[in-house]
C-alpha cells in the first residue's frame, strides 16, 4: 500500500488540508515510465549542473518524452515557493537566498543539451524586492551569450507586490516568448490559486505587449478543477483582449490526496473543440489536448509558427 504520508512530509504546508480522492485516470490520461537513454543523458546534465527542472518538481507526465528528446524546462531560483496554489506539487516555505552562479549554470547546461529552444521558469519569490526579475533577466542574457542560437520562453511569476520595473526588467532582456500562466478560470481562484489575482496577471501579459509589441507572449490554463465551458471561454476572450498570442489548455491532475480534487477528465473531444475556438479567436498558437502542459512541445510550436512567419514575409 503507497505510504500517504510521503506527500505531507514534502509539503507540510497542507498537511492540514483535508484528502481529496483520487479518480482513476482514464485511458487517454496515462502515460509510459520516463526511460530511455535520452531521457538519462538529459538528467546527467541536469544533475551535473546542479539545477531544478518544473518537469520533475511539478510532476509532470510528459518527462519521459521530453527527456528523451533533449528538452527541459529549467526551474531557477531553487524549490521553494512563497506561494501555496492548492494545485502545485513544489514545496511552500522560506527560499534560500539566490546563487548568483546559476544563470551561468543554466546556460552552460542550455549549450551542452544543444537545444533549439529553452524554457526558463521559476518558482514565485514575493521574499524579494524585485520578485526575482533582475535574476531572470540575467539567466536570459547568459543563455544568449552561450547559446545564441537558442530561442528563449520565460514562464514567469505575477511580480504581484514588485513595482513595473520588474517586468521592465524582463521585458528589456528581450526573451523570444514571455509566458506566465492564468492556470484557472477568475471564480476558481480563491481556491485554486488564493495568492494570486486573475485580473493583475491579465494585465502583466498586456503590459509584456505594450513595452514590446515583437515579444510573443502566451498564457495557459488547466480544466478539470471545476470551471465551465462558458468561463473557459470568457478567459481565451480575456486573454485576447490582453493581445496574448499563444495559449495552452490542459487537464488537471491532482498530485497528492492534499491537492485540490479533480472534478472531472475532460474528454479529448471536448479539449478539440477548445481548440478550434481558439483558433477562432485569433490566437497564433494554440495547443489543447489532455497532456497538453505549459512547456510541451514548446519548441517545436515556436519553430513551427516563426518558420511559416518567414515564408509569408519572403
Amino acid at each position: 500500500m503507497r505510504d500517504l504520508k510521503i506527500p505531507d512530509q514534502r509539503h507540510p504546508e497542507k498537511a492540514h488540508r483535508p484528502d481529496n480522492a483520487q479518480p482513476k485516470k482514464p485511458s487517454w490520461i496515462r502515460v509510459k515510465a520516463p526511460t530511455g537513454a535520452g531521457y538519462k543523458e538529459t538528467r546527467n546534465i541536469l544533475r551535473e549542473n546542479k539545477l531544478v527542472t518544473v518537469c520533475e518538481e511539478a510532476s509532470c507526465p510528459n518527462v519521459g518524452e521530453c527527456w528523451n528528446q533533449g528538452h527541459a524546462t529549467m526551474m531557477i531560483m531553487g524549490d521553494i515557493c512563497t506561494r501555496g496554489c492548492t494545485f502545485c506539487n513544489i514545496a511552500t516555505g522560506k527560499p534560500d537566498a539566490l546563487d548568483a552562479f546559476e544563470p551561468g549554470r543554466v546556460a552552460h547546461a542550455v549549450e551542452t543539451l544543444g537545444l533549439n529552444h529553452v524554457v526558463i521558469t521559476s518558482v514565485d519569490r514575493d521574499d524579494l524586492a524585485d520578485g526575482g526579475a533582475g535574476h531572470i533577466a540575467q539567466t536570459i542574457r547568459a543563455v544568449r551569450h552561450r547559446a545564441p542560437e537558442t530561442t528563449i520562453e520565460v514562464l514567469t511569476p505575477d511580480f504581484l507586490k514588485c513595482p513595473v520595473s520588474a517586468v521592465e526588467a524582463v521585458v528589456e532582456a528581450r526573451p523570444d516568448v514571455f509566458n506566465h500562466n492564468l492556470e484557472t478560470v477568475p471564480g476558481l481562484y480563491p481556491t485554486v490559486r488564493p495568492g494570486a489575482r486573475y485580473f493583475h496577471s491579465l494585465r502583466l501579459l498586456q503590459q509584456v505587449k505594450e513595452m514590446d509589441a515583437t515579444i510573443f507572449t502566451k498564457s495557459g490554463i488547466m480544466v478539470g478543477l471545476g470551471e465551465d465551458k462558458q468561463s473557459v471561454q470568457q478567459v481565451m476572450d480575456d486573454m485576447r483582449a490582453a493581445d496574448v498570442d499563444f495559449l495552452t489548455i490542459g487537464q488537471y491532475l491532482q498530485p497528492t490526496p492534499k491537492h485540490h480534487g479533480v472534478a472531472r477528465f475532460v474528454e479529448p473531444e471536448e479539449f478539440a473543440a477548445y481548440e478550434k475556438a481558439a483558433w477562432g479567436k485569433g490566437f497564433l498558437m494554440v495547443s489543447a489536448t489532455p497532456l497538453t502542459r505549459s512547456s510541451y512541445h514548446a519548441g517545436d510550436d515556436f519553430a513551427r509558427l516563426r518558420d511559416a512567419r518567414a515564408a509569408k514575409l519572403g
